[in-house]
């Protein structure tokens, strides 16, 4: 996002109940990764095989996508605040009693329990810390994918020492830690407003009836099959202690992490999201093929593993945005519907792999897990000309792009204008007025274009701002700029996940008006992601006809080139 004056405010500097629901993230991002390293303990220390240690997932997972139909409706009549702190309640409560069993039956029921209080957090979680945040959404990103970063990296490692002391440990870890954020949520969160339109715990359901979302489900839950199957069963070739498969899996979170929130939008901006999802499939098609064909060499399974930190990355966020562009639906209830069907083939496929495992070979899941990422390729290919429309706006259905929506009073021609582009966030307002000034030096309209974004990170979307706020925004500018004698108009551009694609819709509509220049100013996110590749202001200045310039209240505006951009980069640095 484009648009702040001067310097960027640290995006650190927030509210403590926007710390308060990081902290939690951190903790719940860890989930996964924090038992993993503990599942041959677990086998051993219980007298348990592997496939029964397997259904530590299943439970967890199958109860968690039963209850993500019903956490929208859940949020709409209690609010994200009491959902926010119930589903913490919930893991601490099962996370404890999970340590004190004595049997492996005992843990599996007892994550079932987490399960369920998981749906409520990952639900709502993102969804306050934007609300939570101070100085619009960009900062409140910034922290959302800093808690995942530590949590899949750290979990793991975390995972790994306490259960090298006991696999009691990591249980109980836990439940102190989420304990912690339970009572910073409940002390520093106000009170957020419940939305205006309360949903049914039947409107998931009926989006399935979509057949983009169905599509885009479907491929998620074949994706999620092979990736609960690696996580679930690789670990016992390994041949590792607790401690060791904790930095095996540390290795797998970090570029988990890092390609998730750095290279997928690159990725994505380049070669387009259908293309990169099916190299992106392929290639953990081969991984967990290679596992399988290697499982009596933990070398190899180990290198396999870490390697596809990178494929899941990029999948868990790039599927997500798909899953946001071609369903017409509210975000909440796609995410739900979305969530339900990925979670099912997470929670079976371990079950299923046990009992292959069981009455076969360990390697016979793993070809089963390779499969499955291979026959999700031809199911998204069933949805590519949905897909391909949606991120083309060619009017072939619903208009699920980058679309602008005009504010205000509709512009005259004649005269080329100066274009603005602002998001909702403290600087905004000094980015237009500088703009204006700009345009009154060059004797131009301005015109302002507010972007409106759907934040996707991860696997998580949340829009950053309602219709209304984005329209009041664009009011409040066209407001404050009415005494000038220049004509002031107004845009809103709606947008999800792919900044990319924004600055290319901007591109096209100064070109179609025959803007001047466009402005942006300093994002709040800071310039590394201001000027990365796959940025709405990289994209832009790549694709606009006319000048970029950068405007800052307190320096000369600076033209945009290729040049200029790797200047700026190199600076941040």
């Amino acid at each position: 996002m484009s648009a702040s004056h001067g310097t960027a405010a640290s995006p650190f500097k927030q509210p403590r109940a926007v710390w308060a629901v990081a902290f939690a993230c951190v903790i719940s991002f860890m989930g996964i990764g924090l038992v993993d390293p503990i599942l041959p303990a677990l086998a051993e220390n219980l007298h348990a095989s592997p496939s029964q240690v397997s259904l530590l997932f299943s439970s967890y997972l199958i109860v968690t996508a039963v209850a993500m139909l019903i956490v929208g409706w859940f949020s709409s009549r209690f609010g994200a605040k009491r959902t926010l702190v119930i589903g913490l309640a919930v893991i601490v409560v099962f996370a404890a009693l999970a340590g004190t069993s004595g049997s492996i039956d005992g843990i599996v029921g007892f994550r079932a329990g987490w399960g369920l209080g998981n749906a409520l957090f990952i639900a709502t979680s993102l969804a306050v810390i934007v609300a939570s945040a101070s100085g619009g959404f960009g900062g409140a990103i910034i922290l959302y994918e800093t808690a995942l970063g530590l949590g899949i990296a750290v979990g793991p490692l975390l995972g790994g020492e306490l259960g090298a002391i006991s696999w009691r440990g990591p249980f109980f870890g836990v439940a102190v830690l989420m304990a912690i954020a339970l009572v910073a949520t409940l002390a520093f969160v106000p009170a957020l407003p419940r939305p205006e339109r309360r949903s049914s715990p039947l409107d998931p359901l009926k989006a399935l009836r979509h057949r983009g979302l169905l599509t885009m489900g479907i491929m998620a839950l074949l994706y999620n099959w092979g990736f609960f199957t690696m996580l679930g069963y690789a670990p016992y070739p390994m041949e590792l202690d607790a401690h060791q498969l904790g930095l095996v899996f540390t290795g797998w979170g970090l570029l988990v992490a890092a390609f998730s929130v750095f290279f997928a939008p690159r990725l994505q901006a380049r070669y387009g999201t259908a293309p990169v999802l099916y190299a992106n499939l392929l290639g953990l098609g081969i991984v967990l093929a290679v596992i399988a064909a290697g499982v009596g060499t933990p070398a190899v399974v180990i290198v396999a593993v870490i390697l596809s930190g990178a494929f899941i990355g990029i999948n868990n966020t790039l599927t997500t945005q798909a899953v946001m562009l071609v369903s017409p639906v509210e975000r909440p209830v796609a995410s739900s519907a979305y969530g339900f069907l990925r979670f099912i083939g997470g929670g079976l496929a371990p079950y299923v792999a046990g009992r292959l495992a069981d009455a076969t070979d360990l390697s016979v899941p793993f070809y089963l897990g390779a499969a499955t990422f291979l026959l999700a390729i031809p199911v998204l290919a069933s949805g590519h000309r949905l897909l391909r429309a949606a991120e083309t706006d060619t009017g072939e259905g619903e208009p699920l792009t980058p679309v602008l929506t005009p504010v205000g009073a509709a512009p005259r021609g004649g005269t080329r204008p100066v274009i603005v582009a602002v998001g909702g966030h403290d600087g905004a307002a000094a980015t237009v007025d500088t703009a204006a000034r700009f345009a009154q030096d060059t004797g131009s309209p301005l015109e302002i274009v507010h972007v409106q974004q759907t934040a996707v990170v991860e696997e998580q979307a949340v829009d950053t701002e309602t219709a209304d706020q984005a329209r009041a925004a664009v009011t409040a500018h066209l407001d404050r700029l009415a005494a000038l004698d220049i004509p002031v108009t107004g845009q809103i551009l709606s947008s999800v996940g792919d900044h990319a694609a924004a600055g290319r819709v901007l591109a096209r509509h100064a070109a179609e008006v025959g803007a001047r220049a466009i402005a942006v100013g300093r994002s709040p996110r800071g310039p590394l992601a201001q000027f990365a590749d796959g940025s709405l202001t990289t994209a832009l200045t790549h694709a606009a006809d006319c000048t970029v310039v950068l405007v800052d209240p307190e320096h000369t505006p600076r033209p945009l080139t290729s040049a200029t951009l790797s200047e700026l980069r190199t600076e941040a640095h």
